[in-house]
């Protein structure tokens, strides 16, 4: 997105309170609690509570927020315009994605430009999204598409999948579906499902010397529930192949049950445009 050279930033780099108190003692109790009960109180795979809504940017020609438990993303997505550095002529449109996180929406604090993690994010995004537009229909041309985490709170790169197909399809962008997606977490053979940071974190670290190994890491899978499809599968760490397909059943219920609630926003979207023209013409 276009950085404001006007605005007063605060420092890039900041160190959060946090690291002044001693939370040693602490730490080794939160992975045992954490396998079996969630902060939050919820179950390994229930999911959190999502709310979502179109038009909330202007000056767009669709856009869309999310928030998923405390994550906050809101996306944009702007008019097709031609192809740059591009000589031959393609058959086929292109989506850009970007996906960024703002700089407070962390506890540590985040630089203006994009880094490893943001531009991998946007590829993954990226990859998520092309199954589901029907890149024909703009020949040649280029669709923005630009997510923004306000706050991360958590499998924000599921929810900005989710935040960023809702937006094409309020700017009435040909699609054959819309485009869910649930993370998942794995950390000494238990499952988690839709992560908190800190569960995230806890995924992350591979126990100290296992014996025999146990499964750790990350996964994301976006899907379109309307025809059963798997758009993109992400994963991160180490897996077995019997986990990973626990987590893929498990996954595309998560999917299927979610789908309803964005198909629901898109339709009171609708709704309330057609009830904008009949005013218009009384």
């Amino acid at each position: 997105m276009p950085f404001d050279q006007k605005r007063i930033n605060g420092p890039e780099v900041s160190v959060p309170y946090s690291v002044y108190t001693d939370v040693n003692k602490s730490k080794s109790s939160k992975p045992k609690k954490s396998l079996h009960k969630r902060v939050d109180g919820r179950e390994h795979k229930d999911l959190r509570k999502i709310f979502v809504k179109t038009g909330v940017i202007s000056q767009a020609k669709g856009s869309a927020y999310i928030e998923v438990g405390i994550t906050k993303v809101v996306c944009s997505v702007f008019d097709p315009r031609e192809i740059p550095n591009k000589n031959e002529y393609s058959l086929q449109g292109e989506l850009f994605c970007e996906f960024k996180y703002a700089p407070f929406a962390c506890a540590k604090r985040r630089i203006h430009q994009q880094d490893a993690e943001e531009k991998e994010f946007s590829l993954v995004m990226q990859r998520s999204l092309e199954p589901a537009v029907c890149r024909q229909e703009f020949p040649n041309f280029q669709v923005d598409v630009y997510a923004l985490v306000l706050d991360n709170g958590g499998s924000s790169l599921a929810a900005a999948i989710m935040c960023a197909s809702l937006a094409l399809a309020d700017a009435s962008v040909p699609m054959f579906g819309l485009v869910t997606a649930v993370s998942a977490g794995f950390y000494k053979d238990t499952m988690f499902l839709d992560l908190t940071v800190e569960e995230e974190v806890l995924c992350n670290s591979a126990p100290a010397k296992p014996n025999p190994p146990n499964n750790h890491g990350l996964i994301m899978q976006a899907a379109l529930p309307q025809h059963d499809q798997i758009s993109e599968f992400f994963l991160v760490g180490s897996i077995n192949i019997d986990c990973i397909k626990q987590a893929i059943e498990t996954l595309t219920v998560a999917n299927k049950n979610i789908c309803p609630v964005v198909q629901q926003c898109l339709v009171k979207t609708v709704l309330r445009a057609l009830k904008r023209k009949e005013q218009e013409k009384n």
